[in-house]
C-alpha cells in the first residue's frame, strides 16, 4: 500500500461530491466520514504523474459542509472551505476564534500527549484551520509557506512542531530560531510559548533591541533551546560572540511579508548563512505577495503551501468605510467620529511617529484618554501604553504600522486609517487587528486628495470597494475619485513607477 491519501471530509446535512481530475497511478483513496450525509465520488479519475491537492473540488450542494484538506501533498488550500457546526477556542494571546473545524483534535495532528495536555489546558479544544493544515507538514520536517489571517493561530501553527522536534534533542542549544519584525511580536511569542511548552522541559527566552542587552545575554547563557528574536539585536549578540547558530534545526520567519519588506532581507542573508543548509524553513503571515515568493525561494527548498484565506483576502466580519476628508480637517472629523460614535477600543493608524504624537497629545487635550506607540519609544514606554490600552484605561491607541506589527490586544471595535496606507498589503495588517473571536468590526478611512491612488489601490487588491460615507462633517468640496475598476493592474503599476 505505497500509495495511499487520506482525505477527511466533514458532511453536515445534505451531500458533498468530491471531483478528483487527476490522480497517480495505483492511489488508493480513503475517505472518512465524519459527520452524517453521503459522499458521491466521480468515477472518472485519469492517471496522472503527481497527485495534486490543490486540484481537488469540493462542489457544496448545501452550506455549513467543509472539506477539511489533505496534509501530506504540496499544497493545501483553506480558501475553497466553509465552516460546519462552530465552536469557540482559546487562541495565542488569549482572544477566542470560531474559525476551527467541527471534528478533529490536536492529538489527530501526531502531536504528542503533553502538547495536547498543554493546549487543553489553555483552552484550545480544536486545531484552527492553519494549524490543522500546517502542524503535520511541519512535523514531517518539510520547509513551508503559510498564509492566513491575522488572529488565526499562526503561532501555534509553527511552536507546536517545532517544539516536539526538538525535544528529543541534548538541551541548551538554540535548536529553534523564530524571527521577528518587532519586539512586542517577540514578546507575544515568548508568551506562546511559554503555554506550548509547560510540561515539555523546552528552555526558550526572547532577545529585541530598545533595551538593556544584559539580562538577555545571562538568560541566552544558561542555554536555551528555542531563541525569539529580531533581527538587529540577533546580530548583535551574534557579532560580540554571546549566540551561535550552528546548532539550529527550525528556522520560522514569522510575519515574513513585512520581515522582507521592510528592509530586513540582508539581515536575514546573512542570519541564514549562518545555519545549516538542511535546516527547516518556515515562512509564515498574514499576506504573501508573489514578489515575496519569489525572494523566499532563495531560500526554502521545494516547500509546502498552505493558504487558509487568498493572500490578499480581508476579514469578512469588518465594515471598512471611506471619507473623503482634506488633510487640514482630518483631525476634526476624527474628533466628531470619537465624541459622536460609540466606539469602546480604537486603533488609529497613521504614517509617521511625529503624527501619532500629534495626534495623541490632540487627543488628550480634548479630554479623550489616548497613547501613541511607534520606534522612538522606549519599550517600557509602548508596554505601559498597551498596557493602559488592554485594561481600558485608555480608549484610543495611536500606532505607526511597524509599532502595531504584533500588537495583541483583545476586543479593538474600531480601526481609523487617519491617513491611508500608501502598500495596499499593509492595509490588510492594518484592519486585521479588529474583528478576531468571529466578531464584528469597523474600519474607517480618511482619504485627502493625494491618497485618492492608494485607495484604488487598497480596493484593487481586496478586489471589492470601500463603503463611501454619505452624510458627515468635514467633507471635501473637492472632486471625489471615481469608483474603482477592480480588474485592472495599471494603478499597481502606477505605483511601482512612482516608488522609482
Amino acid at each position: 500500500m505505497e500509495n495511499i491519501k487520506t482525505i477527511s471530509a466533514i458532511v453536515s446535512a445534505g451531500k458533498v461530491i468530491l471531483d478528483f481530475p487527476e490522480l497517480m497511478d495505483g492511489t488508493e483513496i480513503i475517505f472518512q466520514i465524519l459527520s452524517t450525509g453521503g459522499v458521491e465520488i466521480n468515477p472518472e479519475i485519469n492517471d496522472v504523474s503527481e497527485f495534486q491537492s490543490e486540484k481537488v473540488q469540493v462542489k457544496k450542494e448545501k452550506k455549513n459542509v467543509e472539506d477539511k484538506g489533505t496534509t501530506g501533498d504540496k499544497e493545501i488550500t483553506g480558501n475553497e472551505k466553509t465552516i460546519g457546526d462552530k465552536e469557540s477556542k482559546k487562541t495565542e494571546g488569549g482572544s477566542v476564534s470560531d474559525r476551527i473545524t467541527t471534528d478533529s483534535s490536536f492529538g489527530d495532528l501526531q502531536l504528542e500527549d503533553d502538547l495536547v495536555r498543554a493546549v487543553e489546558k489553555i483552552g484550545y479544544k480544536h486545531p484552527s484551520l492553519v494549524q490543522e493544515q500546517s502542524i503535520p507538514i511541519a512535523l514531517q520536517g518539510k520547509d513551508l509557506i503559510a498564509t492566513a489571517q491575522t488572529g488565526s493561530g499562526k503561532t501555534a501553527a509553527f511552536s507546536l512542531p517545532m517544539i516536539q522536534r526538538i525535544r528529543a534533542k541534548p538541551r541548551g542549544k538554540i535548536r529553534g530560531l523564530v524571527l521577528a519584525p518587532t519586539r512586542e511580536l517577540a514578546i507575544q511569542i515568548d508568551t506562546s510559548l511559554l503555554d506550548y511548552a509547560k510540561f515539555s522541559k523546552i528552555r526558550h527566552t526572547k532577545i529585541y533591541g530598545g533595551v538593556s542587552q544584559n539580562p538577555q545575554v545571562k538568560a541566552v547563557k544558561k542555554g536555551v533551546d528555542i531563541l525569539v528574536a529580531t533581527p538587529g539585536r540577533l546580530l548583535d549578540l551574534i557579532s560580540q560572540g554571546f549566540i551561535q547558530l550552528a546548532d539550529v534545526e527550525v528556522f520560522v520567519l514569522d510575519e515574513a511579508d513585512r520581515m522582507l519588506d521592510m528592509g530586513f532581507i540582508r539581515d536575514i542573508r546573512r542570519i541564514m548563512d549562518m545555519i545549516s543548509r538542511d535546516c527547516q524553513i518556515l515562512l509564515f503571515s498574514a499576506t504573501m505577495p508573489k514578489e515575496i515568493v519569489k525572494l523566499s525561494d532563495q531560500f526554502l527548498k521545494n516547500p509546502s503551501r498552505v493558504s487558509v484565506d487568498p493572500p490578499s483576502s480581508t476579514v469578512e466580519t469588518i465594515d471598512s468605510y471611506v471619507f473623503f476628508v482634506e488633510k487640514k480637517k482630518k483631525f476634526d472629523l476624527l474628533l466628531h467620529i470619537l465624541k459622536e460614535e460609540d466606539l469602546e477600543k480604537t486603533l488609529i493608524f497613521t504614517r509617521t511617529k511625529h503624527m501619532a504624537n500629534k495626534i495623541s497629545r490632540w487627543l488628550t487635550k480634548e479630554g479623550i484618554k489616548a497613547s501613541a506607540i511607534h520606534g522612538n519609544k522606549s519599550q517600557s514606554a509602548r508596554e505601559k501604553a498597551l498596557n493602559g490600552f488592554r485594561s481600558g484605561s485608555t480608549t484610543v491607541l495611536v500606532a505607526t504600522d511597524i509599532a502595531a506589527r504584533g500588537l495583541d490586544v483583545l476586543d479593538i471595535t474600531h480601526i481609523i486609517n487617519y491617513d491611508m496606507s500608501n502598500e495596499p498589503e499593509t492595509y490588510i495588517h492594518r484592519i486585521g487587528r479588529t474583528a478576531r473571536a468571529g466578531k464584528s468590526g469597523v474600519a474607517y478611512n480618511f482619504c485627502a486628495k493625494d491618497e485618492h491612488p492608494y485607495l484604488r489601490d487598497i480596493e484593487r487588491l481586496i478586489k471589492q470597494h470601500l463603503i463611501r460615507k454619505e452624510d458627515y462633517p468635514f467633507r471635501t468640496n473637492l472632486k471625489e475619485p471615481p469608483i474603482t475598476s477592480l480588474n485592472s493592474n495599471k494603478s499597481r503599476n502606477n505605483r511601482s513607477r512612482r516608488k522609482r
